[in-house]
């Protein structure tokens, strides 16, 4: 019989602003944003590190300061013992929470005990590759995929959907107005308090404390006002083909005319931030005198039209249900990773899921989205809300590039 996989603990670092010379964050290495949310687990917790069966992390861009098995030289950068070892996985923003969900799949199987799961990502060094070039299309210049699924930038992507599913700028717009005042709303009550761990500079000095992108003063004529933004985009060459995003759409929706509806202020924000979740058997845990917060009651993948790329969730969320023989009624709340506006909105139209049950903190559009390491945020920040309700089961999924979403349900114990 499987065992099961309980939630220890779970922490992040405040979010910071993506951008060098602006954000609090920008100036540090990556692997010491990982090594900081390691650190706080392993001192809340006291883990034996040396006891530590794998550290499963994710990263999306894992170039330069992000390459070299980050999960590796970050438990090292920690000052871990040399015997945790570590790994690194790319499921684009998925990452996150399919980290976690391949530590408890490793712990329900037997085969390990305990294991810590998590990601980073700090968009303000991503944006520093991005600009050698090299970040192109998903495709990476396989003009063979191309023609099999012309995959175009996200936010095209969420723009074309929005235009197929009737969602409106008015629609978008409502629902990141509503993302800005439920963080707002978080962040004055201390809701983030129990996850949220303080970074310090290599120093000793605070460099930040709490989440810096949201912004409480945003209203709702100011997002009316703001331009679309990937309009923009359409006509840009992708590469040296002289490829368009606008030619790469058509390839598929011949006749579209597109309805841009996204902008700056409807869509996630740019940040750096890592998070990560401490999992371990009922065997282990209990010879440590640790008490689980939650058990990993189902987990599931999804994947469809790479096209489109950003549907997945809906499809995702109800795989994860019937793996757990629930039904969307079981779940007291939901976190929908706000990639882009239209992502969440879709999700509750069409699985008819009250919203106010969905992203009640705000989400990556108020608070920011860390690419890889959003999907464990979001994972202590569904546990933490669930316990500050005196609620029980909570649903994670999120859209992930090229078409896939994951998905995970924990269930207090």
């Amino acid at each position: 019989m499987a065992k099961e996989a309980w939630i220890i603990d779970t922490a992040r670092t405040p979010r910071g602003i993506g951008k060098v010379g602006r954000g609090a964050l920008a100036h540090l290495h990556p692997q010491h944003l990982s090594a900081t949310v390691l650190n706080a687990l392993r001192e809340r917790n006291g883990i034996k590190t040396s006891e530590v069966d794998d550290v499963i992390w994710g990263c999306s861009a894992q170039r330069g300061k992000q390459g070299s098995c980050i999960a590796r030289m970050s438990l090292l950068a920690a000052g871990w013992d040399t015997r945790a070892s570590g790994v690194t996985l790319d499921r684009f923003c998925g990452s996150g929470i399919t980290s976690v969900n391949m530590a408890a799949a490793s712990i329900m199987s037997g085969m390990e005990d305990l294991v810590v799961a998590g990601g980073v990502e700090m968009m303000s060094y991503t944006a520093q590759l991005a600009a050698q070039g090299g970040g192109g299309l998903l495709d990476a210049g396989n003009m063979k995929l191309r023609e099999l699924h012309p995959q175009p930038h996200q936010g095209v992507c969420a723009d074309v959907i929005a235009t197929l599913e009737g969602i409106s700028r008015e629609d978008v717009d409502k629902l990141a107005f509503e993302s800005q005042q439920r963080a707002k709303r978080a962040m004055e009550g201390g809701f983030f308090n129990r996850s949220v761990v303080p970074v310090y500079n290599e120093d000793g000095s605070l460099a930040l404390d709490k989440d810096e992108f949201p912004r409480p003063q945003t209203t709702l004529e100011g997002l009316g006002q703001l331009p679309a933004v990937f309009s923009n985009f359409m006509p840009m060459p992708v590469d040296e083909t002289g490829e368009t995003f606008d030619s790469i759409v058509r390839r598929t929706y011949p006749d579209i005319n597109i309805n841009h509806v996204h902008h700056a202020g409807n869509s996630s924000g740019v940040v750096d931030g890592s998070g990560g979740v401490l999992l371990a058997s009922p065997e282990y845990a209990k010879a440590q005198g640790w008490k689980p917060r939650a058990r990993i009651v189902a987990m599931a993948n999804a994947a469809g039209s790479p096209e489109l790329m950003l549907n997945e969730p809906g499809p995702a969320a109800k795989k994860v249900l019937a793996k757990a023989g629930m039904s969307l009624s079981d779940i007291d709340l939901f976190e929908i990773n706000e990639a882009f506006a239209v992502v969440p909105f879709k999700f509750m139209r069409d699985l008819n899921v009250d919203p106010a049950k969905v992203n009640v903190n705000g989400g990556a559009i108020a608070l920011g989205h860390p690419i890889a390491g959003t999907g464990s945020v979001l994972i202590g920040t569904i546990l933490d809300e669930l316990e500050r309700r005196n609620l029980s089961t909570g649903l994670v999924t999120m859209c992930a590039a090229g078409g896939m979403a994951p998905a995970i349900i924990i269930e207090r114990v």
